[in-house]
């Protein structure tokens, strides 16, 4: 194999990052169904993306004297898993449109309870699949093309998924969930049962979280209880990154950058994690939630920053507006780093932090002498 480095990344990294993020792309679709389309804020994600995983892994290492043997069948046990979360979504939509239970606590409720829930599904913390077969058990992958062939069998799922999602959305059913989440009284005035559409569209986001959760218990050689810690936050983040990069509002180009959005964010992560500048300045491979926080702040407050700097009609005033912003990014940035020096006992990134922070003054000064030049031309 040919060696090559891609943004400070070599071969396997890359792919692994790629793999990842095509894993993740399926849970940001689902993602996109409660969140955005439904409006229904579902924490159900954390405990179904386990949830498929628990189910798939089960069904996988059943043995062949078991009289559940033919679901050892990795694409029945992936199927398996992926109903299993489309039931948990279920749940979750029952709680709110029948128990009338607020939406937010009714997920937190069902993700809660799948934790005690996979934990007897798998009758332990962890479930080996080592040695075991799977849906990348097949002829023509061999270790030497294992690195890129398996995320073209992730992508071939996202591919497929990705169609599934646009045919359904133009269908009278699909619009009608669409119809739902926009205005649900006005949907009611239309005849549309919304009830049954929050409960169809709620299991159809789940079942794809699960799905990625099936994937992704094959790709890592076990399924353990604690893979669906942030599930909600990394979804929610490749939906956002998606929007802020490709804001669109036909249904076809939404899902397309929700790929892009989820590819993008695993990329970042990887950079940032594998990068050995960055390692130099302090950031370890336990940052990497704070990562994913701050790129879910960036990609939320950057449409609100431009909408804001737009909004401004006079051209003095927004010139000096995005100079006060600048001085703002620069100063607060380098306060982090500083403190981040300060906890890793770092003097190169103290150094760093301190230049970054000296930067925002002379940018305050030049806002200063530029708004007080515009105040003289007005009087």
């Amino acid at each position: 194999m040919s060696d090559f480095s891609f943004l400070g990344m070599n071969t396997y990294a890359f792919f692994g990052a790629l793999e990842t993020g095509l894993i993740y792309t399926l849970v940001a679709l689902g993602v996109l169904i409660s969140f955005r389309i439904l409006d229904f804020p579902d924490l159900t994600a954390d405990g179904s993306f386990p949830l498929g995983g628990a189910v798939c892994a089960v069904c996988i290492v059943q043995p062949p004297t078991s009289p559940l043997s033919f679901l050892a069948n990795p694409w029945l046990a992936t199927f398996l898993g992926m109903m299993a979360g489309a039931c948990a979504g279920l749940v979750t939509a029952w709680l709110n449109v029948s128990l009338k239970i607020l939406h937010l606590l009714a997920s937190i409720l069902v993700m809660v309870a799948l934790y005690s829930v996979n934990l007897r599904i798998m009758g332990a913390p962890n479930v080996p699949l080592l040695g075991e077969k799977t849906v990348f058990s097949l002829p023509f992958i061999v270790q030497e093309n294992s690195y890129y062939m398996k995320p073209l069998i992730i992508a071939a799922f996202v591919v497929i998924f990705k169609l599934l999602l646009d045919w359904f959305f133009s269908t009278e059913i699909g619009l009608s969930v669409r119809a739902t989440g926009a205005n649900q009284r006005m949907a009611q005035a239309q005849g549309i049962a919304t009830r049954k559409m929050v409960v169809f569209g709620m299991a159809l986001s789940n079942a794809l979280i699960a799905l990625g959760g099936a994937l992704f218990v094959q790709i890592y050689g076990s399924a353990d209880i604690s893979i669906g810690v942030g599930t909600i936050v990394i979804g929610l983040a490749a939906v956002i990154i998606g929007e802020t990069l490709m804001p669109t509002k036909r249904m076809i180009f939404i899902t397309v950058s929700v790929v892009v959005g989820a590819i993008l964010y695993r990329l970042f992560i990887q950079l940032a994690l594998g990068n050995d500048t960055l390692s130099d300045l302090g950031l370890k491979s336990q940052d990497v939630n704070l990562v994913t926080a701050v790129l879910v702040v960036i990609a939320l407050v950057l449409p609100k920053i431009k909408s804001h700097i737009l909004a401004i009609t006079d051209p003095h005033q927004r010139n000096i507006r995005i100079l006060g912003l600048l001085a703002q990014i620069t100063g607060g940035l380098g306060i982090i780093m500083c403190g981040l020096a300060i906890l890793n006992d770092s003097l190169r990134l103290l150094v760093y932090g301190f230049g970054v922070l000296c930067i925002s003054i002379p940018i305050i000064v030049i806002m200063l002498i530029y708004k007080f030049s515009c105040n003289r031309l007005k009087s």
